[in-house]
């Protein structure tokens, strides 16, 4: 696969999406693992639908997590729900396989984007929502300088349990101090 080193930290790079990886993609986007973190196990993610997703991904500013030592493959990110006129996005981010879960990659995916947002898109307010079950993600956001700023109550059901939605979010003053 050919991958483009459009924001680099220590570890990880993000890389436009490759078409080439929709196998990759597809088989990530059905493993309840990623999944069940962020809120669609209820879907069924098809080779088509995912070359559809990956070629208007451009104008989403969604990109493609590579490990910087081996150039493979190891997760996706992005901002979401953009704002221009009020200065607002929602970030988000998965890593694909578990070997490669709570080893700081989405830590510096975090600070990468961060940086990104605040620095080159001119954002002032970066939002996300992740699940109350998920601690492994809201200590990464906290570390991050995110902070809770309020819950969707049992608004999330997963295998016979609800769940809250927690909203967090960090403004460009709180992540430039």
């Amino acid at each position: 696969m050919k991958y483009f080193k459009k924001l680099e930290g220590k570890r990880v790079y993000l890389s436009p999406m490759n078409i080439e990886d929709v196998e990759t993609y597809v088989k990530w986007l059905n493993d309840f693992s990623v999944t069940d973190g962020i809120g669609a196990s209820n879907k069924i993610t098809t080779m088509e639908g995912e070359k559809e997703w990956i070629s208007q991904s451009e104008n989403q500013h969604q990109l493609a997590i590579v490990r910087l030592e081996d150039d493979v493959l190891i997760g996706n990110c992005g901002f979401h729900g953009i704002d221009q006129l009020r200065q607002c996005a929602e970030v988000g981010l998965f890593i694909g396989e578990e070997k490669n879960r709570s080893k700081g990659y989405g830590q510096e995916v975090l600070d990468l984007l961060l940086d990104y947002g605040f620095n080159c898109l001119n954002f002032n307010n970066i939002m996300l929502k992740v699940f109350s079950f998920n601690e492994r993600a809201i200590s990464c956001y906290k570390k991050a300088g995110f902070r809770e700023i309020g819950r969707r109550r049992q608004s999330y059901y997963l295998k016979g349990k609800f769940y809250d939605d927690v909203f967090m979010d960090i403004l460009r003053e709180e992540y430039n101090d």
